[in-house]
């Protein structure tokens, strides 16, 4: 995340706190908020890019070029609408209290993977027991 330094120069999550106490969730808060600033600003930058490349091209490599571009850019786009909609999420479970605390076992997500994936919403274990399931199911 380019804004990750304005979180804070001296604060980091610790084990030895209480966990999901104020100066973690402010922590958590502001560290989803300016990853979604960033992804916001990306996304304007795509849309007035794809604005400003809306030319006829005479040259039909060049033109597929430019349409291979352009459906990479729109599919970054979806990803990061996707991405946005977690964030909010995020945000959603800190205002409810929820934050950190994974939506299959209940029990404290660790700081690590939390620091590392701030829209997760499980524990490791959980997601890999899920992931695993999915994959069972898949094979079905």
């Amino acid at each position: 995340m380019k804004s990750e330094v304005l979180i804070s120069n001296n604060y980091h999550p610790s084990d030895d706190e209480a966990f999901m106490n104020e100066k973690q969730v402010e922590y958590f808060r502001k560290k989803l908020l300016l990853w979604k600033g960033d992804l916001m600003s990306d996304s304007k930058d795509t849309i007035e890019s794809l604005q400003d490349s809306t030319r006829a091209i005479p040259d039909i490599s060049d033109r597929a070029s430019e349409e291979t571009d352009r459906a990479l850019e729109l599919r970054t786009r979806d990803r990061q609408r996707k991405l946005v909609a977690k964030i909010d999420s995020a945000l959603r479970r800190i205002e409810e209290g929820e934050f950190g605390y994974c939506e299959e076992t209940g029990e404290p997500i660790s700081l690590r993977r939390l620091d590392a994936r701030p829209i997760a919403t499980m524990s490791l274990e959980a997601q890999e027991r899920h992931e695993r399931r999915e994959k069972v199911h898949r094979e079905d």
